[in-house]
């Protein structure tokens, strides 16, 4: 009897563990299940990305070629002192080009000049051109431009740079170990010039023959002290990224002037103090934002900052160009429309040319000009530098420039926006999570 009982209980043990090892098993196999359709959903979402990008990118390509030449509004205004400082508004590359060779034409110490992009034609050899025969005078030169943003400008023009010049093509991976440090992969987006250290270009223009015409951006001047400002960021950039036999060893006294303030953003230290001054003068907005950008990807700190702005009262007014030279950031980009425009954002679309521009201003009294755009890749990636003023005088410039800019343009309203077709939508949702890659 003994015996049976024992048998019995055995046997039910066995049922029962067997019974949770069928269960285990059914478990394992129904996750392993969901994790396959997962990994399938997560790679089908992705060629639909890569789909839908690529279709975009040969409609901008077919749209380029069908591209003709346009004028655009453009105003020439006059200097304005700021503190210590004449500032002079640039939005025409031609008239700010000549300006820039004669200010290296009169250099007599040294000459610093940092360029994204620099391309191999007529403006681009005239810069090179006047900068040899500075150097060949025995003035100073230091040249600076982007490896990655000039890979398309032939070697040959990077090579005929006068030997009497010192030339740092800047490339984000320098070691093979830089590939696993997230910090290595930022780009030298930042645009410099400065003369003897008292004269100083700094904004959105890159140096080539189809922004001095072509495109709508804007640039400053600094004349004085605030120069100074310019030219040892641009000490500090080089020795950062040169060998220790090529130092500048160069310092210009700077101080502490409130009016005219220059921030960077240090890739390699984290530092990106050019996000926290638009989200803190955003913050301060007590009347109107008059804000200019190329791509307008925000984060959402600074979405948010906007949207409060607006429902606070605040005229915030965006202006972006409607077709950009990067078709993939104009989609993502409209994704925000939408969101902005039920907070009481105005957006304005800019459609003469390619707006490059990087500014605001704010309250008729704030302003700042830069390098950097309103996306991820400036805000927490790229080596950027703005400039940030306080002068009245200068920010009504800015809301001039900014009424010329939207005086024919068109603006979105919620209707016409949700009015759109459905592929748009569906691309537009389909990218969105690429805003986080911009």
């Amino acid at each position: 009897m003994s015996k049976q009982v024992n048998k019995s209980v055995l046997t039910e043990i066995i049922k029962e563990q067997s019974a949770r090892l069928f269960k285990q098993i059914r478990l394992r196999r129904w996750r392993a299940s969901l994790m396959d359709v997962g990994k399938r959903a997560g790679i089908g979402l992705f060629l639909l990305q890569l789909a839908t990008a690529f279709v975009l990118l040969v409609i901008s390509s077919l749209r380029n070629k069908r591209q003709r030449l346009k004028s655009f509004p453009h105003f020439h205004v006059g200097e304005v002192r700021v503190g210590e400082n004449r500032l002079q508004l640039y939005s025409f590359g031609r008239e700010l080009y000549d300006d820039m060779l004669a200010a290296i034409d009169s250099a007599q110490e040294c000459v610093f000049i940092e360029s994204f992009i620099w391309k191999d034609d007529e403006v681009g050899r005239a810069f090179r051109d006047h900068l040899a025969r500075k150097a060949d005078e025995g003035v100073e030169v230091y040249v600076i431009y982007d490896g990655f943003g000039n890979l398309v400008v032939p070697r040959a023009f990077k090579h005929s740079f006068s030997t009497n010049m010192h030339v740092l093509e800047y490339k984000a991976i320098r070691r093979p170990w830089h590939i696993f440090d997230p910090r290595c992969y930022s780009l030298d987006h930042r645009k410099l010039l400065i003369v003897d250290g008292q004269t100083g270009f700094i904004g959105g223009y890159n140096i080539g023959s189809l922004y001095a015409t072509e495109w709508r951006d804007t640039h400053l001047c600094i004349k004085g002290p605030g120069a100074g400002y310019l030219a040892n960021s641009f000490i500090q950039f080089w020795n950062r990224f040169q060998s220790r036999g090529h130092m500048i060893k160069r310092r210009y006294p700077t101080g502490f002037d409130p009016l005219v303030t220059v921030h960077g953003n240090n890739a390699l230290r984290l530092i990106f103090p050019i996000r926290d001054m638009y989200i803190d003068a955003i913050d301060r907005a007590q009347r109107c934002i008059l804000l200019t950008n190329a791509y307008f990807v925000p984060d959402h700190t600074l979405l948010e900052a906007l949207k409060a702005a607006a429902r606070r009262g605040v005229d915030v007014r965006v202006l972006v160009p409607w077709i950009s030279n990067h078709i993939l950031t104009d989609w993502v980009s409209h994704g925000y429309f939408q969101e902005c425009l039920q907070a009481g954002i105005r957006i304005f679309s800019y459609r003469h040319a390619m707006l490059h521009a990087k500014t605001c201003m704010i309250d008729d009294q704030w302003t700042t000009i830069g390098t950097a755009n309103l996306d991820r890749l400036s805000s927490i990636g790229n080596y950027e530098i703005n400039v940030e003023i306080y002068s009245e005088e200068l920010a009504l410039q800015m809301r001039e420039l900014f009424e010329c800019d939207t005086s024919d343009t068109f603006e979105l309203t919620q209707e016409s926006w949700q009015e759109r077709p459905w592929y748009t939508k569906a691309s537009e949702r389909i990218l969105a999570p690429w805003r986080f890659m911009m």
